[in-house]
């Protein structure tokens, strides 16, 4: 989507949007507006559309209002966001192919203007390569938005908005690829493509490298897969020299059919998302790099496909991680937490980080408990939860903390090993998340996010369509704006 900022008013352009505040008159309006909004009970409420068409100056104008919600919302710039959105949800396929949004009278401030933009590009992006028959109503059409009225200051706040939204895109891209062209190897030079030029510095592993390195657990992972396996790490050093980076470890499950713990068939194909965390990490660490923020952070990805051939592992296997534990397999389709023990080890071995936070599609357990409103956050460390769960409330990428501790750290106690990769069946979630901590050298903050509800949806949202979301991209880049920069 394209944004231009202009002083007037395009001639050509016939569709108007205008930014209205729950409560704001509309007397200033054509009378089929002022007076068909409230007829239709349009009230300005966040994400709320009102269209009419106008005559002026022998041509006809087609007129949208969107409602930003209250002036003083304690989530104002989630519900301006919004508005921006639900103007894309509805014009992004009208036949239109240009449109004007006026930002001059619904008293923004800049940052907030910029938020209105944030919302029009989010819920523009959608994928539609492989639709080759797609009816004419469902193309898209609409291409540019003309931004008038902006108050000042609004062009650098939406630079660095459009940097984060880079990045968000990426993540949806990765997401929605299907595993056929999307696999360890495949995302690894995505990344490389797009990171290009950037300044930031890129580390590949091939599975060699890991095998001396002792990464029996997630190359065991992906030893049933014709796919190699990879471990991605991307660095940015734009803070301080000498300051530790903050880390982010992503589980990369390119495609999971849960191996010879086989997943039922309906569903299955969902599983292309399982690299989600892996897709956030990588989408977070571009925002951060394309805005240039003032922090050493560090994106590490464990990318493996977990396929059921006759090299595969089994239940009962025992694998040695690069920490020296060994682990007892019980179910081959909990590998996501074998791919992230040894990543997380690899990367406070190689970076010794101030803290250490991982993303992961972990499991089903976590949809269980908290639906797909949010994520589920552990951690070792205080301030550090609080921080994730003030990230996700500013950019709507929500968190909700869970406990982990010593009864639930015996669960998971083997016979044979020093942990097994399951435990009962109750409190899936939080013995998966007790499983990784075991990784976690004694004294580093650290943090496990499972965003396995979050990162694809069946239905639109306020800043996405049906499909990808991009969750998590967002909250990495608030997370070190807020706390590290």
């Amino acid at each position: 989507m394209h944004i231009q900022f202009t002083n007037t008013h395009p001639a050509n352009v016939r569709l108007i949007a205008r930014i209205v505040n729950q409560g704001d008159t509309l007397g200033d309006l054509d009378a089929a507006l002022s007076e068909g909004a409230p007829a239709a009970r349009f009230k300005g409420s966040a994400g709320q559309v009102f269209e009419s068409f106008v005559s002026a100056d022998g041509s006809v104008n087609r007129i949208a209002l969107a409602g930003a919600g209250e002036k003083d919302a304690e989530t104002r710039r989630l519900n301006i966001e919004r508005a921006g959105g639900a103007l894309m949800a509805k014009y992004l396929r009208s036949g239109e192919a240009e449109m004007v949004i006026d930002l001059g009278h619904a008293e923004l401030s800049a940052e907030e203007a910029a938020a209105v933009l944030t919302g029009v590009r989010l819920r523009a992006w959608a994928y539609d390569e492989y639709r080759t028959k797609l009816a004419a109503e469902k193309k898209i059409t609409l291409e540019k938005v003309h931004v008038i009225g902006a108050p000042e200051g609004t062009e650098a706040a939406w630079e660095e908005q459009a940097a984060i939204a880079q990045g968000v895109e990426f993540t949806k891209q990765l997401i929605t690829l299907p595993p056929n062209v999307l696999y360890p190897e495949s995302f690894v030079a995505m990344c490389e493509e797009a990171f290009a030029g950037t300044g930031a510095e890129i580390t590949v592993l091939g599975e060699d490298e890991m095998a001396k390195l002792g990464m029996g657990a997630l190359l065991g992972v992906g030893q049933g897969s014709a796919k190699a396996s990879r471990l991605l790490a991307i660095r940015w050093n734009g803070g301080k020299d000498g300051d530790k980076p903050t880390v982010f470890v992503g589980k990369g499950v390119t495609f999971d059919t849960g191996g010879i713990s086989l997943k039922p068939g309906p569903g299955m194909e969902d599983m292309k998302w399982d690299m989600g965390g892996a897709g956030a990490v990588a989408g977070g660490m571009l925002s951060l790099v394309s805005r240039k923020a003032k922090a050493n952070v560090i994106g590490v990805m464990g990318l493996v496909e977990n396929m059921p051939d006759g090299n595969a592992i089994r239940p009962g296997d025992v694998l040695t991680s690069m920490s020296g534990q060994t682990i007892e397999v019980l179910n081959t389709d909990a590998e996501g937490r074998l791919v992230l023990c040894d990543a997380l080890h690899w990367a406070q071995e190689q970076y010794d980080p101030a803290r250490i936070v991982d993303f992961a599609t972990l499991t089903g357990a976590m949809i269980i408990a908290l639906g797909h409103e949010h994520g589920g956050v552990f951690a070792n460390d205080d301030e550090l939860a609080e921080q994730l769960l003030g990230a996700g409330l500013a950019t709507g990428d929500k968190l909700w903390r869970l406990p982990i501790g010593p009864a639930y750290d015996k669960l998971i106690d083997s016979p044979i090993a020093d942990v097994k990769n399951v435990g009962p069946r109750g409190a899936g979630s939080i013995t998966a998340a007790q499983f990784l901590h075991r990784f976690i050298k004694k004294g580093t903050p650290w943090a496990h996010c499972d965003i396995a509800g979050m990162v694809f949806s069946d239905k639109p949202g306020a800043t996405h369509d049906k499909g990808a979301t991009g969750y998590g991209a967002r909250l990495i880049d608030r997370f070190v704006a807020d706390n590290v920069e």
